[in-house]
């Protein structure tokens, strides 16, 4: 079936949009835009691949589901669009990236120049509707991801791949970490950011291995 999502995207993943699964997928979110109130929009449900081309993909942080509040979700993980609000992991993930590079907290919570320079900002669940958590969650967006997950790690190497708290790491378990540098801590939550997401300096090492692999640093 036809996917509006970057060319790169589109070779990679192209048997999996012919699976059954993700037929009964997109006719289950379509009908969900079509009778409720869903974020992201609908333009931006591939945002994250369009950002970030699977050829140029050199760091996976991995989310779980959109934002679910009004105007906030734009198709990447932990980002919220121009001029909304920074929530509160964001703001642990700044202040993490503070004390870990001494680089001043963003003026805003928009993570596209991340994208930009190669990061998959990646939810498992890529739509949400409004004001319920959880909405989308086992209609077929999981198996969909798990399949880019499994992609990146079979088709590239010395990817950095960063899972925050215990549902990114169980997803990431088909990841090869003898090709690939996984990073795991805490979630940063505020209910959660205390037992080992502060400290765990997940920037700096991604950096590191990126450039002693012959990569670009990353320009948090």
């Amino acid at each position: 079936m036809s996917v509006k999502i970057e060319e790169s995207w589109q070779r990679v993943l192209h048997d999996e949009f012919e699976k059954p699964y993700f037929q009964h997928l997109t006719a289950f979110v379509r009908g969900e835009y079509a009778t409720a109130t869903v974020y992201p929009p609908g333009p931006q449900i591939f945002h994250a691949f369009d950002a970030c081309p699977f050829d140029r993909t050199k760091v996976v942080i991995l989310g779980q589901d959109p934002y679910h509040g009004r105007g906030q979700a734009h198709g990447l993980s932990f980002s919220v669009a121009p001029g909304v609000r920074t929530p509160p992991s964001l703001q642990n993930i700044f202040k993490e990236l503070h004390d870990d590079l001494g680089t001043p907290p963003a003026s805003d919570g928009n993570l596209d120049r991340w994208a930009q320079q190669g990061v998959l900002l990646l939810n498992a669940t890529l739509t949400v509707r409004a004001s319920e958590p959880g909405s989308h969650q086992k209609k077929g967006w999981e198996q969909f991801t798990d399949a880019v997950i499994q992609k990146v790690s079979d088709l590239k190497e010395h990817v950095v791949f960063i899972l925050w708290g215990a549902y990114a790491q169980k997803k990431g378990e088909v990841i090869d970490g003898r090709k690939h540098l996984v990073l795991k801590a805490a979630h940063p939550s505020p209910y959660a950011a205390d037992k080992g997401f502060f400290g765990s300096r997940p920037f700096s090492k991604t950096n590191a291995y990126l450039e002693q692999h012959g990569e670009a640093p990353i320009q948090w």
